[in-house]
Formats: C-alpha cells, structure tokens, sequence
C-alpha cells in the first residue's frame, strides 16, 4: 500500500464523512512502491544513527566552508549531498589514478574501541584551485592529467590536515576523538588498510569554490563506526542533561572570569555646573569657577559612565584617593 493518499482520496473520504456513507477504495488503484533490496549486503546502520551521521556532517560542512573561505579570501558554500552505505571497490573504482586523499585517524578516546580510519578525498578541480589560490594566483582550474608534485602535495598536506582537525567539534556530542591526519596520498590505487569488499559509509559534500562545482568525499568503515555509535549514542543521550549543565557551569565561569579581568574607566566627579560658551572662551589661569558644593561634601564615583559610590576626596600614600561611604547602586547580579 502507498505511504500516503492522494488528494483525490482524501477528499472523497471527508466526503463520505460528512455524508454518511462508507468508502470502499480498491485497492488495485494505488500505487505501490517497491524498494530494492540485496541480502548479500546488508546495512549495517540503522535510520536513527544515519540521522545522526546526517546531523554531524552537516556541521562539519558549514566548518569547512568557514575556512576555506578565510584561508582562500573566496566565497565558499560546502553542502551535504547525501550520506550512503557502498562497497568500498565500488566508490574507488569511480576516482581518477591521481586524487588527493587523505587517511585520517579518528583516534577513539577508549581502549575498548578500535580507532577509526577515514578517508578524505577532494576531487581534482577543488584541489588545483586550491594550489592555484595560495600560490598566487587567482584560484582557476585547469583540468590535468598528471600526479601532483612534491609541492603540491606539501600544500594540499597542511589543508587537509586541518580539514581532519575540523573532525573533532561536530562529534564532541556524541563521541570524544582526537583525529590526526595519517598521510596524504595521490594515488587512489595503493590504499591497502581497506579491504575491497569492505562497507563502507560514504559522506558526499558538494562544493561551491569560484563558480566551480567540486566534491569533498568522506569514506568511513561501516563496521567500525557502528561499533563506536552503539557504545556512545546511548551513554550520550541517557547523560547529555548532566553534559548540559556542565557545559552551562563552565560557559557561566568563563564569562564571569573575562568580565573580572575587563578593564573599566573609574571617574571622580567634583561637581557640575553650567557656563557660556563666552565665559568658557575667556577662562584664564587662576579662574575660579563656583561648583555649587561644599569642600566637606560627598564625591560622585562614576564607574563605566553609570554613578556606583559616593566618598571623601583624600590623600593616601600621597597620592588623591577617594574612600567609598555610601553603595548607591546594588545591582551587581
């Protein structure tokens, strides 16, 4: 049976409703989707931890759009496209011989998980822009047939070994990782770690790089991940009140440790007055201009431009001091 009735259906149902009458729908007129599927490989996630891989690399792809927004000085927009389980012979085959890719370590912070190995791989036209862009020049694509150079490589190196460091925030919520970059390779054909018949879990981010349209793949073991997932998910969700109000406590106490360092303008007021702008042009020294308050009484203490205290004017250790009578102000929480 369909997931959902057509327009059609539901309007003759309210009628019939509204009638009184029982509708018979048969059921030769509703379409029926049928959806393959190959028991020689079987998923190995479930729709919830897809949701959650969904929600993470979606993150990861507004990360990776910041910088290599500010690192390129261009406009950058990194998408997710999609998130799919594939045999790992079946996504390699579709890559060219020379491909920047590069092996990145999850690095599971517990002995009980076996670490994860991701692959990064960014399609030829975002890696020449580039090497184009920070070797000076405007960030154009040519297409190439050809193995990278030794500088080349260098450069693509020290960018995607940020692009693995970026790994870390979107995951802090459900696993704790220190990810490093392993090495960079540029031959698609010589990765031995993974097994060709291995699943793997395949995250496809589109990117828009000076008008060019590139892809940033991220390949991860199926397997692997499933067993970390299934170990955090539920430790996280049981515990991320306690985590929130933590983390709460900790932002509140960095705030308030910032706040005691700021530096604020303190301002002893003697007194005001009014002049003319006439009278203000013809002052001289040794003017005396009448302030309309006796020598014996109070000083207001003006912190931040908002009266706090006022005092008696005074000398200590001498040097003008003011000491603090009277709080006019308790609001300090």
């Amino acid at each position: 049976m369909a997931d959902a009735l057509t327009q059609e259906q539901i309007d003759a149902m309210l009628n019939s409703a509204m009638s009184g009458e029982v509708l018979e729908i048969d059921p030769s007129s509703m379409e029926i989707t049928i959806k393959d599927y190959d028991f020689r490989a079987p998923k190995k996630l479930t729709k919830e931890r897809m949701k959650i891989l969904d929600s993470i690399f979606d993150n990861y792809a507004r990360l990776l759009s910041s910088y290599l927004t500010g690192l390129l000085r261009l406009y950058c927009k990194v998408t997710l496209v999609s998130i799919e389980e594939q045999k790992y012979f079946e996504f390699n085959n579709a890559l060219p011989d020379y491909v920047i890719m590069g092996i990145i370590n999850l690095k599971v912070d517990d002995e009980d998980v076996d670490d994860v190995t991701a692959i990064v791989q960014l399609s030829n036209s975002i890696s020449y822009i580039m090497i184009d862009r920070l070797l000076g020049g405007r960030g154009e694509y040519t297409d190439s047939e050809r193995d990278f150079t030794e500088i080349e490589t260098n450069v693509m190196g020290g960018i995607v070994k940020n692009m693995a460091n970026m790994f870390q925030e979107p995951w802090e919520n459900y696993v704790e990782i220190n990810p490093y970059l392993e090495k960079i390779e540029t031959n698609s054909r010589v990765i031995s770690n993974i097994g060709y018949d291995d699943t793997m879990v395949i995250a496809v981010l589109e990117v828009h790089l000076n008008e060019v349209k590139s892809i940033v793949s991220v390949c991860m073991p199926a397997l692997e991940l499933d067993g970390v997932m299934q170990k955090y998910t539920t430790f996280n969700v049981r515990g991320s009140k306690k985590t929130d109000a933590a983390r709460e406590d900790e932002r509140k106490e960095t705030i308030m440790t910032t706040l005691s360092q700021s530096l604020l303008n303190v301002t002893a007021v003697l007194g005001e007055t009014n002049l003319d702008m006439q009278d203000v042009i013809n002052l001289q020294t040794g003017d005396i201009i009448p302030l309309g308050k006796s020598i014996d009484g109070n000083i207001v203490l003006n912190i931040g431009g908002q009266t706090w205290f006022d005092g008696k004017l005074g000398v200590f250790n001498s040097k003008k001091a003011i000491k603090i009578e009277t709080v006019l102000r308790n609001d300090f929480e």
